[in-house]
């Protein structure tokens, strides 16, 4: 291939910058011509594009957020609109599309695919939900960005002898809540994947800390599970202990992207780029203990995630 495009679509994540920079220098060292598709698939299906050179992206690696804009597309969701955003490629002469996002972003480009234009998908999401990947670009940011936030809530909550329920984002997914629990000793985490009853796996557990003198406390629930005001409330008329809800919402996609993301993100877009440029699509850049593969974009997306209920076990165990 000699003229490649990329786009990044569905929600954005720290380290896109990165991953967009790896696809643009790496194929400018192979003599390849990128064209630089802004807000996803809508854009594709608009030609709102421009051809990138190798200073387009000079320092956008430490850049939060995405250079070339994220959208989604109804439009593109219909055999038509695939087919308007194939003739674009044509128009274009471009080959192939690295694509950046979830698995909405891996549908589109294996539509795109079906049809005749060659996408490789490069995993990011904040959720880390993709059962493909051991690892999805904008995870590590996000889970710092949320331990940040609740490191300084747990300032004023230990000033006030306080609980402050916080929830984090994850709709379908609790491994961000998890992680984050872990990392701010929460003595309660409640996600999607694991049934629970709030009187035995919150009250009872805030109880029994309170018999070892503990005062403040952390309960984290992940956004699939929703309720933190109705949770703080029943906290308050169970324990007594006030309690606030605090929902971090969207701060959580932003802020600067970790060494982690950036090396992540730099990594899998030269692995897409060097797919590409023998002529390969079709296929997901993917993370299987610590080295970067790629798999059939069919298989990625028929795959479905099992949550670890062991981390979820130590979590329990070392928040008493």
């Amino acid at each position: 291939m000699k003229t490649i495009g990329i786009l990044t679509s569905g929600g954005d994540a720290p380290g896109m910058n990165a991953a967009v920079r790896a696809v643009v220098r790496s194929a400018f060292v192979k003599g390849m011509k990128v064209f630089g598709i802004r807000r996803g698939y809508q854009g594709l299906i608009k030609d709102d594009m421009f051809e990138m050179e190798l200073r387009s992206v000079s320092d956008i690696i430490q850049c939060g957020g995405t250079m070339l804009y994220t959208a989604r597309s109804v439009e593109f969701n219909s055999p038509e609109g695939v087919a308007k955003a194939v003739k674009i490629c044509k128009k274009r002469g471009i080959e192939g599309i690295v694509v950046i996002g979830g698995d909405g972003s891996f549908r589109g480009a294996r539509d795109l695919s079906a049809s005749g234009i060659p996408c490789v998908g490069i995993p990011a999401t904040i959720d880390n939900d993709l059962a493909c990947t051991d690892y999805t670009i904008g995870f590590d940011t996000a889970m710092n960005t949320a331990t940040q936030m609740v490191d300084l809530l747990r300032v004023t909550s230990e000033s006030h002898d306080r609980c402050s329920v916080v929830e984090v984002m994850g709709r379908r997914a609790g491994y961000l809540a998890l992680q984050t629990g872990i990392s701010v000793g929460a003595t309660a985490i409640l996600v999607p994947e694991v049934e629970y009853n709030v009187d035995k796996d919150v009250i009872s557990r805030i109880k029994k800390s309170m018999k070892t003198n503990k005062r403040h406390f952390i309960v984290i629930v992940a956004e699939g599970i929703g309720m933190v005001n109705d949770l703080s409330d029943y906290i308050y008329q169970k324990t007594g202990i006030e309690c606030r809800p605090t929902i971090l919402g969207h701060v959580q996609r932003g802020g600067v992207p970790t060494v982690t993301d950036r090396v992540m993100a730099s990594r899998m877009g030269c692995h897409a780029v060097g797919l590409l440029a023998k002529g390969i699509g079709n296929r997901v850049v993917v993370l299987d203990h610590s080295q970067i593969k790629d798999i059939d974009i069919f298989e990625a997306l028929a795959m479905t995630k099992e949550f670890d209920k062991k981390l979820y076990q130590v979590a329990r165990d070392i928040s008493v």
